[in-house]
């Protein structure tokens, strides 16, 4: 049995190989810019709307209700970040119905490169927040004994995204294989609904701790910064 769509090795040309995880990667990309460029082609402010397009819109006004739930004060400006992350990955997981498919997230290069993406993202947002000074500082704050301690947070964290995403997608296919070797035609019909949810439940959480990692980093900024309050006598 494959557990990793890594070792699904496709095409292989002088030693460069083409692996199930890259080909897989590109159809889930594919498929998502061709979906948004075919319900944004036809987008209606008027009282008809299409239900591709009132679909879109919940997903769009939930992912900005659970930005500003964190704590973010402008959510139109994570939201196309976030909300990339989220519909990759859970699109990613769901297409997992699909014979023959195998979820690229279940490929640590995959989580890897995602949680770099949110490695990246943290300063950036940040920096972009309150300034390259005010970010740098917080890495020497409370005092400058912090900053190797620092640094090993901000790797840790980034570890702890790409295994925790691998872990979860990879046990998953672990067990439908036994079961499938088990019982055939059973349990593979649950752990495939069960694999959805969780696939969902993943992307979640995926892109609500990259927010809460991005928000941490801009509002520690202001806090710091931010003038005392001052005795109004109310």
């Amino acid at each position: 049995m494959e557990i990793s769509p890594d070792a699904w090795v496709l095409y292989e040309w002088r030693g460069l190989q083409l692996n199930a995880t890259i080909v897989f990667t590109w159809g889930v990309m594919a498929l998502m810019v061709i979906g948004a460029s075919v319900i944004t082609a036809r987008l209606s402010e008027g009282e008809t709307v299409s239900r591709w397009q009132v679909a879109l819109e919940v997903i769009v006004s939930t992912i900005r209700d659970q930005i500003a739930e964190v704590g973010a004060d402008e959510p139109g400006r994570y939201l196309p970040f976030i909300g990339t992350l989220f519909l990759f990955i859970a699109t990613a997981n769901l297409l997992s119905v699909v014979p023959g498919y195998q979820p690229p997230t279940g490929s640590l290069s995959t989580t890897v490169a995602l949680a770099l993406c949110v490695l990246i993202a943290v300063p950036l947002f940040s920096i972009g927040e309150r300034g390259l000074v005010s970010y740098l500082r917080t890495y020497v704050q409370p005092t400058p004994l912090m900053l190797p301690f620092n640094l090993v947070a901000e790797v840790s964290r980034t570890i702890a995204l790409a295994v925790r995403l691998y872990g979860n997608v990879m046990s998953g296919t672990v067990i439908v294989g036994i079961l499938i070797s088990v019982a055939p035609f059973f349990f593979p019909v649950v752990m495939q609904v069960l694999g959805l949810l969780t696939g969902l439940i993943q992307a979640y959480i995926f892109a609500i701790l990259a927010m809460v990692y991005i928000g941490s980093a801009s509002r520690t900024g202001h806090r710091a910064d931010a003038p005392p309050p001052t005795d109004t006598g109310e």
